[in-house]
C-alpha cells in the first residue's frame, strides 16, 4: 500500500482507540462480557498496527476473526453494533440464514461483501463532502437566487443607440439590487415557505420479470440494464428549505470524482472493513437427507470469501483477504466443532460468552448509558410523569427476570423489555392523565404486578 493511500484512510478514519479505551466505551452500554470485549479490542487495534507496517511485511498480515459463542441476548450483537460506531470503518452486520447456496433462488454470500462496499461508499461520500462543503454551498445559494430571482429576459435590438444601452445598464443595476437584497433574506431564513420549482432528476428502474431482482444478476448485466434504462427528469414544487437541500446535494455529487469516491471505498473496505456475520450456528446441516441449500451450501461459500477473495461490483472489484469477519451464533443445537473444518479454521478467536445473572440484570437496569430504566423513565417524562424505581424494586425485577428465564426459554437481557412492560403497562396507559405527577416503583408494586407471570410458568412462556 502506498504512502498516499495510507494517508487517505487515516484521514478518511477516526484516530483508532486503544484496546484499554475501546473496552471501557463499550462498558458504558454493555454488562459484563469481558472476553468478548477484549477480543474485539485487540482486532480493532490489529487493523490500525497493520497501516503502520512496512509495505513487504503488511499484504502477509491477515486478520484473525472470531467467533462469539453464547446464548441468545448475552450481548453479542450490541457489542459489534456498538463497535461499528467506535471504529468509523465499514461494517455490516448480516444474518446467515438470509443466504442461500449458489445457483438456488436467494440472496448469495457475495452480497454481504458488496453490502460492506456500498457502506464504505457512503462513509468516504461523507466524509469528501464535508471537503466540499463551502463550494456546494456557495454553488446552491447562487441556484436559489435563480430561481427567486431569475434574469429578466434580454432583447436583441439592430441599432444600438445611447438610450438602449443606458436603458439596459439601468435594468442590469436593478436585477442585482434586487439580487441581493433576496440574498440577505435567504441568509436570514425569511424565504423558507416561499415555492420554487425544482427539476430533479429520476433513475427508472427495470421492470423485471419471474420475480427477479438486480441483486442476484451478474454484476456485468447489472451495469448494462443500469446503462439502457433512461433518466428522467421532473419538475417538482417544493419550499426553499427543502429545495436547499436537494440542491446541495446535487452540487456534492457535482464537485465529487465518482470514480476516486469508489476507488477509496474499495480501498477503506478492503484494509478496515468489518463484517459482521449473526446465526452462524444455523447453518449447520440438519440430521437427514435434504437440499440444504441455506446451510452446508452456505459454508462452502462462506469459505473462499473468508479466506481472501475477489469480488466483483458493479463499483470494481474488491478483495477479502484482509476484511475482519466476526460470527456470532447460540451454538444451541449444534456444536462449533460441527463447522465445516476449513471454515473454523479461518475463526482462530474463540470468545464464550455467559448466561446473564440476577446481579448482572440489576446492572443492566441501571448501569448503561441508556439503560432501560433511564429508557422508560425519560418516555413517561413526556408526559409530564416523573418516574422513580427504588433500588430494592430494581433488585426484584432483577430475580423474576432471572427466575422466569430459568423456568421458561432463557432469552437473556430481553427478558427485560417484556418485564418492564408488563409491570409499566397501566402506568403507561394512564400517564397522559397523570401529568405532573411522581410515581415510585416499590418492592411490593413489582411483586404485586409480576407476582402471576412468575408464578405461572406456562403463562409466562405466552406472555413473555
Amino acid at each position: 500500500m502506498s504512502q498516499n493511500l495510507s494517508h487517505a484512510l487515516n484521514q478518511l478514519t477516526p484516530p483508532t482507540k486503544t484496546p484499554q479505551e475501546i473496552v471501557e466505551a463499550l462498558d458504558r452500554f454493555i454488562v459484563g462480557q469481558d472476553a468478548a470485549k477484549r477480543a474485539v479490542a485487540i482486532a480493532v487495534r490489529n487493523r490500525w498496527r497493520r497501516q503502520q507496517l512496512p509495505d513487504e511485511i503488511r499484504a502477509d498480515v491477515s486478520p484473525k476473526n472470531i467467533l462469539m459463542i453464547g446464548s441468545t441476548g448475552v450481548g453479542k450483537t450490541e457489542i459489534a453494533r456498538r463497535l461499528a460506531k467506535l471504529t468509523g470503518a465499514p461494517f455490516v452486520k448480516v444474518e446467515a440464514t438470509k443466504y442461500t447456496e449458489v445457483g438456488y433462488y436467494g440472496r448469495d454470500v457475495e452480497s454481504m461483501v458488496r453490502e460492506l462496499l456500498d457502506n464504505s461508499i457512503s462513509l468516504v461520500r461523507g466524509k469528501l463532502r464535508e471537503q466540499v462543503r463551502e463550494e456546494a454551498e456557495t454553488r446552491t445559494r447562487e441556484r436559489l437566487l435563480d430561481l427567486l430571482c431569475p434574469r429578466p429576459p434580454v432583447y436583441s435590438v439592430s441599432t444600438i443607440s445611447p438610450e438602449s444601452e443606458a436603458q439596459e445598464e439601468s435594468s442590469e443595476s436593478s436585477y442585482q439590487r434586487t439580487r441581493q437584497k433576496m440574498a440577505v433574506l435567504l441568509q436570514k431564513g425569511a424565504l423558507n415557505d416561499r415555492k420554487v420549482e425544482l427539476s430533479i432528476e429520476q433513475k427508472g428502474a427495470p421492470i423485471m420479470f419471474g420475480g427477479g431482482n438486480l441483486e442476484n444478476m451478474d454484476v456485468d448485466f447489472q451495469n448494462m440494464l443500469e446503462r439502457i434504462v433512461p433518466k428522467t427528469r421532473v419538475v417538482r414544487e417544493m419550499d426553499v428549505q427543502s429545495a436547499q437541500r436537494v440542491i446541495f446535494d446535487q452540487e456534492c455529487d457535482a464537485l465529487l470524482d465518482e470514480d476516486k469516491v469508489n476507488q477509496a471505498a474499495i480501498e477503506l473496505a478492503e484494509n478496515m472493513g468489518i463484517i459482521f456475520v449473526d446465526e452462524i450456528d444455523k447453518v449447520i446441516a440438519s440430521e437427514g437427507k435434504g437440499a440444504d441449500v441455506s446451510r452446508q451450501g452456505v459454508q462452502r461459500d462462506l469459505l473462499p470469501i473468508v479466506e481472501g477473495t475477489t469480488v466483483s461490483t458493479k463499483h470494481g472489484q474488491i478483495k477479502t483477504d484482509h476484511i475482519l469477519f466476526i460470527a456470532a451464533g447460540a451454538f444451541h443445537n449444534h456444536l462449533p466443532s460441527e463447522l465445516m473444518p476449513e471454515l473454523q479454521g479461518r475463526f482462530p478467536i474463540r470468545v464464550e460468552l455467559s448466561d446473564l445473572t440476577v446481579e448482572d440484570f440489576v446492572r443492566i437496569l441501571h448501569e448503561p448509558e441508556h439503560s432501560l430504566v433511564k429508557q422508560y423513565s425519560a418516555l413517561l417524562q413526556t408526559e409530564g410523569v416523573s418516574l422513580k424505581f427504588t433500588s430494592d424494586a430494581i433488585a426484584e425485577l432483577a430475580k423474576v427476570a432471572f427466575h422466569v428465564n430459568q423456568t421458561s426459554q432463557n432469552i437473556g437481557a430481553r427478558r427485560l423489555y417484556t418485564i418492564l412492560e408488563h409491570l409499566l403497562e397501566e402506568l403507561s396507559f394512564t400517564a397522559p392523565q397523570k401529568k405532573g405527577s411522581t410515581f415510585e416503583v416499590s418492592t411490593e408494586y413489582v411483586r404485586e404486578k409480576l407476582a402471576s407471570v412468575a408464578a405461572n410458568e406456562d403463562l409466562s412462556k405466552f406472555i413473555l
